[in-house]
C-alpha cells in the first residue's frame, strides 16, 4: 500500500497538491479527504507559498466520492453519523480551498465527476485538457449533489446549472470552456506547457496584491457561499439516508438500472 494518497511539493513559490490514487480514479475516500485537508493546511501555513496547483495522477482527475466506501457505511449501525462525517469532511476541504489567500489553479487532465468536480469549482482558475469531462451524476445514484451545487450556481447561475444538477448533463472540455467553468482549454499534449505559462503569469503578480484581491472578491461575491455549503452539507447527509440512496448506490455498483428507472411508454401525440 502506498504511503500517501495526496502528495505535496513546494518549490519556488508553487505548492503542488496532487491526488495520487490513480487505481481508483482518485476517488475521495475518507483517508484521501483527511490527507487533502492536511495538505491544504500545510501549504496555507507555509509563507513561501504563492500559488497552489491542484492536480492528480492517472487518466482521471477525480471520480468523486468513494462509492464502495459509501455503500459500506450503509451497513454500519451508526450509518447516519458516518454519512454526516463524510459530508462534513468534504465540505471542510472545499471551504479550506476557498479560504486560501493565494491563487489556486486546478489542472484537469481527465474526468472530474461529482465531488471531483466540486474540487475544481473551488479553485480560482481552471486549466483543462480536451479529454476532461465534468458531470454531477448523483441523482442517478439516488443521492444529491448538494455540497457541490452552491459552487456550480456561484460560477454559472442557477438557470444554466439546472441541466447538470437535474438532468445528468455531462460537459465536455469544450462545453465547460464555453460556459466559463474552464478558463483555459488545451490539447492533452499542451497541458504542461499551459500550466507553466499560467504559473509564470500568476507569479508575476505581487503576492500581497493578489491576496488583497482574493480577500476582496471573497467579501463581496462569496459572502453567502459558505452558508450555502453548510446547507448543502446537511442535505447531502440527509439524502444518503433514503432508501433511494441505498438502491441507487447498489445499482451503480452492480452495474444495473435502479428500480425507479423503469421503461416508459413513448409519448402520444
Amino acid at each position: 500500500m502506498k504511503d500517501s494518497l495526496v502528495t505535496v511539493a513546494i518549490s519556488d513559490g508553487v505548492a503542488e497538491v496532487t491526488l495520487d490514487r490513480p487505481a481508483k480514479r482518485n476517488a475521495l475516500s475518507r483517508l484521501l479527504l483527511a490527507e487533502l485537508a492536511a495538505a491544504v493546511a500545510q501549504v496555507a501555513a507555509d509563507p513561501s507559498t504563492r500559488l497552489v496547483v491542484l492536480a492528480s495522477n492517472g487518466p482521471a482527475f477525480c471520480a468523486g466520492m468513494d462509492l464502495d466506501e459509501m455503500q459500506n457505511r450503509a451497513q454500519e449501525p451508526n450509518a447516519a453519523a458516518e454519512w454526516e462525517q463524510d459530508a462534513s469532511d468534504y465540505r471542510n476541504v472545499l471551504v479550506a480551498i476557498l479560504r486560501l489567500d493565494v491563487p489556486t489553479l486546478a489542472v484537469v487532465q481527465g474526468p472530474a465527476i461529482a465531488g471531483g468536480f466540486g474540487l475544481v469549482l473551488a479553485c480560482d482558475l481552471v486549466l483543462a485538457s480536451t479529454a476532461a469531462r465534468f458531470a454531477l451524476p448523483e441523482p442517478q445514484r439516488g443521492i444529491s449533489p448538494a455540497v457541490v451545487s452552491p459552487l456550480l450556481v456561484y460560477r454559472m447561475g442557477a438557470g444554466p446549472a439546472m441541466p447538470m444538477l437535474l438532468a445528468g448533463q455531462m460537459l465536455t472540455g469544450e462545453e465547460a470552456h464555453r460556459l466559463g467553468l474552464c478558463h483555459v482549454l488545451t490539447a492533452p499534449a499542451n497541458l504542461d506547457a499551459w500550466r507553466q505559462k499560467l504559473t509564470a503569469n500568476i507569479l508575476a503578480g505581487a503576492p500581497q496584491a493578489l491576496a488583497m484581491t482574493k480577500r476582496l472578491v471573497r467579501s463581496f461575491s462569496q459572502a453567502a457561499l459558505f452558508e450555502q455549503l453548510e446547507a448543502g452539507r446537511k442535505v447531502s447527509a440527509e439524502a444518503r439516508r433514503t432508501t433511494e440512496a441505498r438502491e441507487g448506490l447498489a445499482a451503480f455498483l452492480e452495474k444495473r438500472e435502479p428500480s425507479w428507472n423503469q421503461p416508459r411508454r413513448p409519448p402520444t401525440v
